[in-house]
């Protein structure tokens, strides 16, 4: 399967999620795409340039397991992921609510229906927070990020935390 066909199956989404988690297509092996520790993605070794594409490809991402797969309702196709398909790369406050962004221009707003977690970075094994976007795919903020929201934060104890309306999260531990 090239780029261009999986194009083509996807179509036009217009902005909509596609309703991945009810797909379950027969596997039809892997894809060499990877989506590295920084968030950038590659095919057979490339940068994908066209951020349209990527944003069109993020949408039909599913995880399986610790298994990232590209979907569509007739097939399916194993992809590598370095450490998380995702990288935070901006936030706003809006009222007293956090809203993250993806390198994808997708938005979150930080909530316990989207939990911010420590979770080990697999490159340096820190723990660092990542947020569940959706669906079991997380990201994790980009160091520029965090440091902004560290200086909004407030340390208790040995821990630092911050708040997004009534919930409450973990940026690190001192």
């Amino acid at each position: 399967m090239d780029l261009a066909t999986l194009q083509k199956q996807l179509g036009d989404q217009q902005g909509k999620l596609p309703p991945v988690d009810k797909w379950d297509p027969d596997f039809c092996g892997d894809m060499e795409l990877v989506i590295k520790h920084d968030g950038s993605w590659f095919y057979m070794g490339t940068p994908i340039g066209r951020k349209a594409l990527v944003k069109l490809f993020a949408s039909v991402l599913k995880k399986e397991g610790e298994a990232y797969f590209l979907v569509t309702p007739v097939e399916k196709l194993g992809i590598t992921v370095e450490d998380v398909p995702y990288v935070i790369t901006q936030w706003e406050q809006q009222d007293d609510l956090l809203v993250f962004t993806t390198q994808t221009d997708e938005q979150i707003i930080v909530s316990a229906e989207n939990p911010v977690e420590l979770k080990n970075d697999s490159q340096n094994n820190l723990a660092l927070p990542y947020i569940n976007v959706r669906r079991n795919l997380w990201a994790r903020l980009h160091q520029n990020v965090y440091y902004q929201l560290i200086e909004q934060a407030k340390q208790e104890g040995d821990a630092v935390y911050i708040n997004s309306g009534d919930y409450r999260f973990c940026l690190g531990k001192l």
